[in-house]
């Protein structure tokens, strides 16, 4: 059960390397299913949303919502359960406080 999830976890992170991302409304239509958390030391990663599409950066939590799918260069459903999700985000004020969680222990 542990393998499978930190199998998941490092499909899901090797995956995420574009920042441009669609919000499907059904899940069978999104790349990745993420988990909106309360608390920053729940996530996975700390997503912070920036106005343009230029500002994105490689693989450091700056998420730019596109308009249409064809846009982005993945898609997320946020599910209800996070037992449903493949990642737990939480979304951060500032531009410098996003990005992946490094000493996660559950």
């Amino acid at each position: 059960m542990r393998f499978s999830f930190l199998l998941i976890f490092f499909m899901v992170y090797a995956n995420i390397n574009a920042q441009k991302i669609y919000s499907a409304q059904y899940s069978n239509q999104a790349d990745i299913k993420v988990f909106l958390v309360d608390y920053p030391n729940k996530a996975d990663l700390k997503v912070y949303k920036v106005k343009y599409d230029n500002q994105v950066g490689k693989n450091e939590g700056l998420w730019f919502f596109t308009e249409y799918s064809n846009q982005a260069n993945k898609s997320v459903y946020f599910v209800k359960y996070d037992n449903l999700a493949d990642l737990k985000i939480y979304f951060v004020e500032y531009p410098n406080q996003a990005g992946w969680w490094k000493n996660r222990s559950n």
